[in-house]
């Protein structure tokens, strides 16, 4: 939520999302943009969120949470009904077919709240012979995280957001792990383009994005 992203665009998505008939929902961070006057507008989109999946709704700050107070972001997410996963895990299913749903603080959790992301914590107790599913704001983590989770969700690029025959974020990025899918070794991730903008009101060549992703044995 922010200057150019409000109740008009959320309500297209929340249609979106509404489509696709999700057992599970989740938001990987970065909810608010600039301005904790967004804070209830980001309550009401949790709340109608929330009533959409079966499963639960469950969220892990961003940097832009961050920097106007993860504390506030998280108290509005809670009163939504919605459950953080900063540094600790939830079993999701029943009986075989159940995964593990883990979840990391963001890596400017660190300097700006003194915590940030923190594997062991977050995998604690687990079982082994589950499957693991992580959110993890950035993807610039992953080379860190990927042996802990067969699938890791991130989002924070905005998928470049303006492109014009390259993308730049892929320069600027020296991870190169800036939309959709990638393969590693024996782990996956997904960086979702984000659906709203920061900095120029605008996308090119970068859509907002809803994902929808099915889990398969």
């Amino acid at each position: 939520m922010g200057t150019f992203i409000g109740d008009y665009e959320f309500s297209q998505g929340l249609a979106l999302v509404r489509r696709a008939g999700p057992d599970l929902i989740v938001l990987t961070g970065d909810l608010i943009d600039h301005d904790l006057r967004h804070l209830p507008a980001l309550g009401r989109f949790a709340r109608a969120l929330a009533s959409h999946a079966r499963f639960g709704l469950y969220a892990v700050p961003g940097n832009h949470d961050h920097y106007v107070g993860a504390e506030h972001v998280e108290a509005t997410l809670r009163a939504a009904s919605v459950q953080l996963l900063v540094n600790r895990h939830v079993r999701i299913g029943d009986g075989s077919a159940g995964f593990v749903l883990a979840g990391l603080d963001d890596v400017m959790g660190g300097p700006l709240a003194g915590r940030g992301p923190d594997l062991a914590q977050a995998f604690a107790g687990a079982r082994d012979e589950d499957a693991r599913v992580l959110l993890s704001h950035n993807p610039g983590y992953f080379p860190t995280s990927q042996s802990f989770a067969d699938l890791t969700l991130s989002g924070h690029t905005h998928g470049g957001q303006i492109t014009l025959f390259i993308n730049p974020a892929e320069l600027v990025l020296g991870h190169g792990l800036v939309r959709g899918h990638y393969l590693r070794g024996a782990s996956q991730l997904y960086v979702n383009r984000g659906f709203g903008t920061s900095g120029p009101p605008t996308r090119v060549g970068s859509p907002p994005e809803v994902t929808r992703l099915i889990l398969t044995t």
